[in-house]
């Protein structure tokens, strides 16, 4: 697989993990758990919408990582993002999470998936044979 293929994959599979937990986890509610999260982190009152946001807001970004656009800022806002969500998680509902506690190593390997397709995958692609 050349550089360019392998970072292309790549990068289309993290677009894809935002999609789906986004549109069919939180906006669709097929997943009920991540409301239950939503309220037990910011409370039950406005959880529905919320959730609804934070998939909306997971749309939008499957959109920019697809777009490349800023594509080192957007690198960097979802490995805060994902790190701080997880964090949180972690700390506060853990119960609710799929892999309870253990779901923060999944999220670091994502971490390092979306680091490693950023800052170095990318780095090999010649000019000649650009994303």
């Amino acid at each position: 697989m050349t550089p360019t293929v392998k970072h292309t994959h790549l990068t289309y599979l993290i677009a894809a993990v935002w999609l789906i937990n986004g549109l069919f986890c939180k906006v669709l509610h097929l997943v009920p758990r991540h409301e239950q999260i939503v309220a037990r982190i910011l409370g039950p009152e406005y959880a529905p919408l919320l959730t609804i946001l934070i998939g909306c807001s997971e749309i939008l970004m499957a959109l920019w990582i697809i777009s490349r656009y800023k594509q080192k800022l957007n690198t960097v806002v979802q490995i805060t993002v994902v790190a701080l969500m997880n964090i949180i998680e972690f700390v506060l509902a853990p119960d609710l999470l799929l892999w309870g506690r253990l779901n923060i190593l999944f999220a670091l390997v994502f971490i390092v998936v979306v680091y490693y397709n950023h800052f170095f995958a990318e780095k090999h692609i010649t000019p000649n044979n650009p994303v």
